[in-house]
């Protein structure tokens, strides 16, 4: 116990040289290994295809497929307004369970909206819609249900 006191050794041992040069030794002969299997295999009379020209290879290469960006009915940072009856008709009032009577809120059909994202969804084309100055969360509405505004300097109606 004295002696490992006593003794200042570091807690991990640097490798040799020697060891460093077995190491790679064993990496090259590894390497030369796998050459010879195929060598072997070239010379046991499987063909190998003949080294086709680069120019060969390129054309012959698959072309990269590129989506197509999908079109929207929208921009974002459009200005919005919700058409009053075709909310009201539509699924997404009548799938909230509101009260008898109830009418929706009225912000959403008089206030600006602004159009933060526009998606394709499985059901149809949908835009996240959050009204300016109302401390709401934004909402996700179809776009066929909203009214664009050309103008920025929105009036209130």
């Amino acid at each position: 116990m004295e002696a490992l006191a006593t003794t200042p050794r570091p807690l991990f041992a640097r490798a040799s040289p020697a060891a460093l040069l077995l190491v790679a030794t064993a990496a090259a002969a590894r390497r030369r290994s796998a050459a010879h299997i195929c060598r072997a295999s070239a010379a046991a009379g499987e063909e190998t295809p003949p080294a086709a020209p680069k120019a060969a290879e390129a054309a012959a290469a698959p072309k990269k497929i590129l989506k197509k960006k999908p079109v929207y009915s929208m921009k974002k940072g459009q200005i919005v307004r919700v058409d009053k009856e075709k909310y009201l008709n539509s699924i997404n009032y009548l799938s909230v369970g509101h009260p008898p009577f109830y009418k929706g809120l009225d912000y959403i059909y008089e206030d600006r909206g602004e159009v933060l994202d526009i998606r394709n969804f499985e059901t149809g084309e949908y835009a996240l819609i959050a009204w300016v100055g109302i401390p709401t969360p934004p909402a996700w509405l179809p776009t066929y249900m909203l009214i664009k505004s050309d103008k920025l300097d929105y009036e209130r109606i």
